[in-house]
């Protein structure tokens, strides 16, 4: 009797975890990651002073319901291009980007330590 509740606890678990796993995923994904921002317009562009990283900056439309919001992608030149997201703001539509140095970068008066730091409004 003991080892038929546990086949049917089993049975029913297992099917459970996979379905919260894959939401959980999609979750993350599609609402949490900066990797899946929309792509935006190109507003500008800076390489830092080694030329190792090159931030790019867009703007977001997001339509009559939301604001307008800026994305900024860094671009690791020494690695044929990878980019990351690394800034997020949202009632943004311009882009001041400076470097302090090779490795610190000033977005609309936000500093960041790149590669290991990101902005993203939505957690500040």
């Amino acid at each position: 009797m003991k080892r038929r509740l546990k086949i049917i606890l089993l049975v029913i678990s297992i099917p459970i975890i996979l379905t919260m796993s894959l939401l959980g995923i999609f979750v993350y994904t599609f609402f949490i990651s900066m990797e899946s921002l929309p792509e935006g317009e190109f507003l500008t562009e800076e390489s830092s002073p080694d030329g190792k990283y090159t931030l790019k900056a867009y703007v977001t439309n997001g339509g009559a319901t939301t604001s307008y919001a800026i994305r900024g992608e860094l671009v690791f030149n020494e690695k044929s291009g990878k980019t990351k997201n690394i800034y997020w703001n949202y009632r943004e539509e311009d882009a001041e980007v400076s470097w302090l140095d090779n490795d610190t970068v000033i977005i609309n008066n936000r500093t960041l330590n790149v590669p290991k730091e990101k902005y993203d409004f939505r957690y500040h």
